[in-house]
C-alpha cells in the first residue's frame, strides 16, 4: 500500500473533505487522496490552503465590487433641473412685478438729483377736453398760460364744449393723430405731451346716458394707452370741483366724482400716465366739492371757472410738468 505521504493523482469523483490521520496531522482529501494539510503548511508556512485562498478571493472580489459601486454612486452627476421636485405651494407664489419705470415722473434714487431741473427742450403739446378746454366755450386759457411761458413750444387745443369722455375717445384718433392716415402722412405734429381733461359731463349724465365711473375710466384709459403707444407722455387732470352746479349735482354724483378722481390719481402709480395734476384740490377752497369763488368769477354756474382759475391751473401744469419746455 502506498504511503499516505506519497502524492497521487487527484480523483475528483470524491467529495472534498478534511480529517485527522493516525499521525495526528490534519489532512485535506480530494476523493481517495488525502494529504496532510498541516504537514504541507509546515513545509511552507506562507502558502495558504485552497480554502483560505478561495475565501480571500471572494472577500477581495466583494470589496472591489462594493468600492466600484460606491464610486459610481458618488461620481454620478446631479440630476438636471427639470427632474427636480416642484416647489411647494408657498415657494411657488409668483413674484410681484416690478413697478413701471417712467423716466419723466419716477423719483430719482438720489434726493439731490430729484431737485435738478430736466434739460430744456421744445415741446409739442396736445390737449383734449370739454368746454373747460375749448376756447370757443371760454375755456382753454390754462393752455394760453403754457403757450406764454413756453414761447418756442407749440400747444394744440382739441377741446370741444359739452363732450363726454366717450365722445372724446371716438374722435381722439382722428382729431389728435390724424388717423386713419399713417403718421408720416397724417399732417399732425409729433407730440411730446398729451393733456386729458374731462369727465364732468359724464358724471351728471349717469341717468340720461348711463355713464358710470367705470365706463369713464375705461374711455380715459383708452386714450392714455393710445398716446403712450406713440411715445407721447400723458398728463392726466382730475375732474374740477362742480358742487355749485346745483341743477345737476347731488350727493350720489359727488361720490362718483371722488371715485373717478381717486382712480385718475392712481394711474400714476399704475404707470398708465406720466403726470397727474389734481384740478379738484387746486380749484377748491373751504368746501372741497365747490369751486373757490375767486377762481369761478365771472361765471356763476358752479362748473366753469374764470381767468384766475385758468391761471391757477396753468401755473400748476407749468411748475409740475412743462417747466422744461422752451
Amino acid at each position: 500500500m502506498a504511503s499516505l505521504h506519497e502524492p497521487r493523482p487527484l480523483d475528483t469523483d470524491w467529495a472534498v473533505g478534511t480529517g485527522a490521520g493516525p499521525d495526528g496531522l490534519c489532512y485535506e482529501a480530494r476523493g481517495r487522496d488525502r494529504q496532510p494539510r498541516n504537514a504541507e503548511m509546515s513545509r511552507n508556512p506562507h502558502r495558504p490552503s485552497h480554502f483560505t485562498t478561495l475565501v480571500v478571493a471572494v472577500s477581495v472580489f466583494g470589496a472591489l465590487a462594493f468600492l466600484l459601486s460606491h464610486r459610481k454612486q458618488v461620481s454620478a452627476p446631479d440630476p438636471p433641473a427639470s427632474t427636480l421636485p416642484a416647489p411647494t405651494e408657498r415657494s411657488a407664489q409668483p413674484a410681484r412685478p416690478a413697478p413701471t419705470q417712467r423716466p419723466s415722473a419716477a423719483p430719482s434714487a438720489a434726493p439731490s438729483a430729484a431737485k435738478q431741473p430736466r434739460p430744456r427742450r421744445v415741446c409739442s403739446i396736445a390737449a383734449i377736453g370739454d368746454s373747460l378746454t375749448d376756447a370757443k366755450s371760454h375755456g382753454g386759457r390754462y393752455l394760453d398760460y403754457l403757450a406764454k411761458h413756453c414761447p418756442k413750444s407749440r400747444v394744440y387745443n382739441y377741446g370741444r364744449g359739452a363732450d363726454m369722455v366717450n365722445q372724446m375717445r371716438r374722435r381722439f384718433g382722428r382729431d389728435v393723430f390724424g388717423e386713419p392716415a399713417p403718421p408720416e402722412r397724417s399732417g399732425k405734429p409729433r407730440y411730446t405731451h398729451l393733456i386729458v381733461f374731462g369727465g364732468v359731463n359724464d358724471l351728471y349724465s349717469d341717468l340720461t346716458a348711463g355713464r358710470t365711473p367705470e365706463k369713464i375710466s375705461r374711455d380715459l384709459l383708452n386714450m392714455y394707452s393710445r398716446a403712450h403707444a406713440r411715445g407721447v407722455q400723458v398728463v392726466a387732470l382730475t375732474v374740477a370741483p362742480w358742487g355749485g352746479f346745483r341743477k345737476y349735482y347731488n350727493e350720489r354724483r359727488g361720490q362718483a366724482t371722488l371715485r373717478l378722481n381717486r382712480w385718475i390719481r392712481d394711474q400714476f402709480d399704475a404707470g398708465t400716465v406720466d403726470y397727474v395734476v389734481d384740478a379738484y384740490s387746486l380749484l377748491s377752497c373751504g368746501q372741497p366739492e365747490r369751486l373757490c369763488p375767486k377762481y369761478a368769477k365771472p361765471f356763476k354756474d358752479g362748473i366753469h371757472f374764470g381767468p384766475a382759475g385758468h391761471e391757477r391751473l396753468g401755473k400748476a401744469l407749468y411748475d409740475e410738468v412743462f417747466r422744461e419746455c422752451l
